[in-house]
């Protein structure tokens, strides 16, 4: 039986890099993160990406990405907080391997994202604002594909691996 993909969906700060890299490490898969994977086939950085093509020109360097990365077999892959926004990703992500939402509260996401500087959504004065409005929009999206919800302020990282393990190996 092939390997199955395990992709991490949620908000920013949810820590989907972080458990994907933990999760990864544990399976012994390689891990990507869609983010990081736009700035390294692009050669700039998030921020420079939304600055020169704007949002647009970013989602659509994302799903080619995510199209690309989903046509592997045996990966753990971090998505941005916003890949879920485009369809194609949403049909990718959820035909393709195991959707993990990573539910994070916007209390939570301030004090994890407080010292970043590469979120271009959040350089702004109206962070906590932003990210309500964020969530609101994109939490029925992430839910709309996931196979696993977890909330990641009542599970450690080792517990939230383990819970990710577990279910997986549970799913037909």
């Amino acid at each position: 039986m092939p390997l199955r993909n395990i992709y991490l969906v949620g908000p920013m700060g949810a820590g989907k890099s972080t458990i994907g890299r933990m999760l990864a490490k544990e399976l012994g898969l390689p891990f990507f993160d869609s983010d990081q994977e736009v700035e390294a086939r692009s050669g700039a950085e998030i921020p420079w990406i939304f600055d020169v093509e704007g949002e647009e020109g970013f989602r659509q360097r994302e799903i080619q990405v995510i199209r690309d990365l989903c046509s592997r077999q045996g990966i753990v892959l971090a998505t941005g907080g916003g890949a879920v926004t485009r369809l194609e990703n949403r049909q990718q992500l959820g035909t393709s391997g195991v959707v993990v939402f990573l539910k994070a509260s916007v209390a939570a996401q301030l004090i994890r994202t407080e010292k970043d500087k590469k979120r271009p959504l959040l350089q702004r004065p109206d962070r906590e604002q932003v990210l309500t409005q964020l969530l609101s929009d994109r939490a029925p999206l992430y839910s709309s594909i996931a196979d696993i919800e977890l909330d990641t302020e009542l599970l450690s990282p080792k517990a939230l691996i383990s819970e990710i393990i577990r279910t997986v190996g549970e799913l037909p």
